[in-house]
């Protein structure tokens, strides 16, 4: 569905979007593939790797809804990836935080409708389930935001959908590229927050075809969330560094003990299907009513009342083999 169709990441030089551009470039024939984002270094580095003929790259930030007006003329699909995404610096500078991942969806969403973008699909994250921190309580809003905005179109073209997963291995500022670092600095001990602290994981090429899935599936309003594998912390340091010692920190500001990604608060929303869940929107649509067969033909069934999807009572967990097998080619 993407050959010959235009297509604008925002934040696109991150690894979501550098991932994006390959995994894209190598299935499918697109005509344009649009890099947004506020960093000319990060997307003079891209240019050098990424130089096929549809690669275009445009300087923005997702502050600027005029400047995304410009850069979604003629564009078909957009992936809403940009985001300031560390826990801690977010409960330091709060207002920044709001004015990228609130005001920011805000704005691309505008930017979609004016300019008859066909489908949009906003990446969110476990964090904005039950949000106990203001990197999660802001994209609980987008998310939200996203919503809505399909009430927001009337007679217009645009759908919008979110999809929300865990930890990306090998992403920066995750868990695995600190302790590898420590390690190559030859630490004595790894510092862990809580013993029984757990995450869920995903590749980052399971979570870019997660979305391009999704693009097929969705009909608009639709949280698609992936069915993946959870993993104690001190069982991903035991994998990385079998011989260290742990050192037991406490929480960092805004942690949770397990992620969440379907709340037992929407479990009367939530749909199981085979390899994922979706949390169907609170509101209601006047052309949307039934999620529970998507446009790929796939059925899904409504989960328990209470149901509760977090990392520490997965059905899945990683072995220390399936982690270094997930991770042999960061």
């Amino acid at each position: 569905m993407f050959n010959n169709k235009n297509i604008l990441i925002t934040g696109g030089t991150g690894s979501f979007g550098k991932k994006y551009a390959e995994i894209i470039l190598s299935k499918y024939k697109p005509n344009k593939i649009i890099i947004f984002s506020r960093d000319e270094l990060k997307q003079y580095e891209m240019a050098q790797k990424f130089t096929d003929r549809c690669m275009r790259y445009f300087i923005g930030d997702v502050r600027d809804v005029e400047r995304l007006n410009e850069a979604m003329n003629g564009v078909d699909f957009v992936i809403h990836a940009a985001a300031l995404k560390h826990v801690p610096v977010a409960e330091y500078n709060p207002m920044e935080c709001i004015k990228t991942n609130i005001n920011g969806a805000e704005n691309v969403i505008k930017a979609s409708i004016k300019n008859n973008v066909e489908k949009v699909i906003a990446l969110s994250t476990d964090k904005a389930a039950n949000p106990i921190n203001l990197y999660g309580a802001t994209k609980l809003a987008s998310d939200k935001l996203f919503m809505a905005a399909n009430n927001m179109v009337g007679d217009g073209v645009t759908r919008f959908s979110v999809v929300r997963y865990g930890n990306v291995t090998g992403s920066r500022g995750s868990v695995i590229p600190f302790f590898e670092k420590l390690i190559q600095d030859g630490v004595t001990e790894l510092p862990i927050t809580d013993e029984n602290m757990t995450r869920f994981l995903i590749t980052l090429e399971d979570g870019v075809n997660f979305v391009l899935k999704n693009f097929e599936r969705m009909y608009g309003g639709e949280i698609f969330i992936p069915k993946i594998p959870s993993m104690y912390i001190t069982e991903l340091a035991k994998a990385l560094a079998p011989n260290l010692p742990h050192k037991i920190i406490g929480i960092r500001p805004g942690e949770k003990l397990h992620e969440i990604m379907c709340p037992a608060d929407d479990s009367h929303l939530t749909l199981e299907f085979d390899d994922h869940f979706v949390i169907k929107p609170t509101i209601q649509f006047t052309n949307i009513s039934d999620y529970s067969v998507n446009k790929l033909g796939e059925k899904g069934v409504p989960v328990r009342q209470g149901f509760e999807y977090n990392s520490g009572n997965n059905k899945e967990w990683l072995t220390h083999e399936q982690l270094l097998e997930m991770i042999k080619d960061l």
